[in-house]
């Protein structure tokens, strides 16, 4: 039978917290016609096959990157995934779920996790990485939560071209941290600096694409004892441009599903962590070392478990409660099988291409380009709403970007495009000329 621990008065105390009186009010955004719509379901039993052909026919009517021209990024972005990642990665000694707190037996998650460190602090220039997080996003919130215990202080700085869900995610937890959080430009960021800020928040490259140089904002804030956070969304963006941890940045926060890991419409994804070793105390989530054992041999430990839910809960400095072993596994298995020089040119063939797609679009009658410096992605002003010419695109099976005035009114004719290895020249083709017809449309 169920155990529903919560009693009537529990209840009523979340309710009460949440700012309803009820369970009904709670619900009160839902129409009443969906609560009692029946559901669509067979009554009768179905044999196996049958439930495997017809759930194969409802799989089959989603839209995939491999529908056909496929120019959608803004944190999730279409990268081929070796084959060899998922045979390595389904290995018996990996493919567990225990959790590494008895070393004797699970050396094969402990030492993956290690090196899975090892390469995320050496590709951000920081000292230390933990071993991951859900995403990028919460990634971000451990980071300015680590600022805010390391500075004392409350007040984080955020700069606008910061991606629209990574502030969405930081906005939830802003009141269970009291923290306040103020909006600026990037050029703007430097003129609010102050003794009583946390942090400086901002994308590497920011959410619309750019790559700016963000030195002199780092040594201002560190003039002024403030953290510099540097958010990720395309961790192979490391592979061409300077790692963070060399320009200035503190902490770290990123997304790691660029490598080994598919889109998987949405997740699961991996959130990457480093910082400096000053702040490794303030780090959630596990830490793994390596050591010898009683006989000299090369091995394996848990060095620290941050969070210390096992003993000293009301200490933790996350409620994280995983690792996201296997996305991290198959990111490390990635990164390993390209080794650093395939780290690069895999980094500086999507730049090039990106560069070379930016061109052609851009040469189109009306449309500009907003972006000067990017690695894979870039912003298109277009003539006409980006939703309108984007929609038409989609109809012709032409994946065509992301319409940026889905977050703000202002980027009604803008969309965000993303050219990745897999955008072949075929590709290119048909988005430049799916484009260009429909500027040719008779008004």
């Amino acid at each position: 039978m169920r155990y529903l621990p919560h009693t009537e008065a529990s209840r009523a105390a979340m309710l009460k917290t949440i700012g309803v009186s009820s369970i009904k009010d709670l619900f009160a955004g839902v129409r009443d016609d969906l609560f009692d719509a029946p559901l669509d379901n067979p009554s009768d039993p179905m044999p196996e096959w049958q439930v495997l052909r017809d759930l194969s026919a409802l799989a089959s009517q989603n839209r995939t990157a491999q529908s056909g021209p496929f120019f959608l990024g803004a944190g999730v972005y279409h990268h081929h995934v070796p084959a060899s990642v998922d045979a390595i990665i389904g290995r018996g000694e990996f493919l567990t779920s225990y959790t590494p707190y008895q070393p004797e037996i699970s050396q094969g998650t402990l030492q993956y996790l290690f090196e899975f460190q090892t390469q995320v602090a050496e590709i951000t220039g920081l000292d230390v990485a933990n071993a991951s997080l859900y995403d990028g996003s919460t990634s971000l919130v451990e980071a300015v939560l680590m600022a805010a215990r390391f500075t004392k202080r409350k007040n984080v700085l955020i700069a606008e071209t910061l991606h629209p869900h990574y502030a969405e995610t930081l906005e939830t937890y802003r009141p269970l941290a009291g923290l306040t959080i103020h909006n600026y430009d990037v050029e703007g960021l430097e003129q609010a600096l102050s003794e009583d800020v946390a942090c400086v928040v901002f994308s590497y490259p920011d959410f619309l694409g750019n790559v700016r140089d963000y030195r002199a904002l780092a040594e201002a804030c560190h003039a002024r004892g403030i953290l510099v956070v540097a958010v990720v969304t395309e961790i192979l963006a490391l592979g061409a441009l300077m790692p963070p941890g060399e320009w200035g940045a503190d902490i770290v926060a990123a997304e790691g599903q660029s490598l080994g890991n598919s889109m998987n419409f949405g997740g699961p994804h991996l959130g990457l962590l480093a910082c400096r070793e000053k702040f490794l105390r303030q780090m959630p989530g596990r830490l793994c070392g390596e050591t010898v054992d009683a006989e000299g041999r090369r091995s394996f430990v848990l060095t620290l478990s941050t969070r210390e839910q096992h003993i000293r809960r009301d200490k933790a400095t996350s409620n994280i409660c995983t690792n996201s072993g296997l996305c991290a596994l198959a990111f490390c298995v990635h990164l390993s099988l390209l080794g650093q020089e395939g780290y690069q040119k895999l980094a500086i063939l999507n730049h090039r291409r990106a560069v070379w797609a930016a061109e052609r679009l851009s040469a189109l009658s009306g449309v500009t380009l907003l972006t000067p410096t990017f690695f894979n992605e870039f912003t298109l002003r277009l003539p006409h709403r980006a939703h309108d010419v984007l929609a038409y695109l989609h109809d012709r099976d032409i994946i065509g970007g992301l319409d940026l005035g889905r977050f703000r009114p202002e980027w009604s004719h803008d969309a965000l495009i993303a050219v990745t290895e897999l955008c072949d020249d075929a590709a290119v083709n048909a988005l430049v000329e799916g484009i260009a017809a429909y500027l040719a449309r008779p008004k």
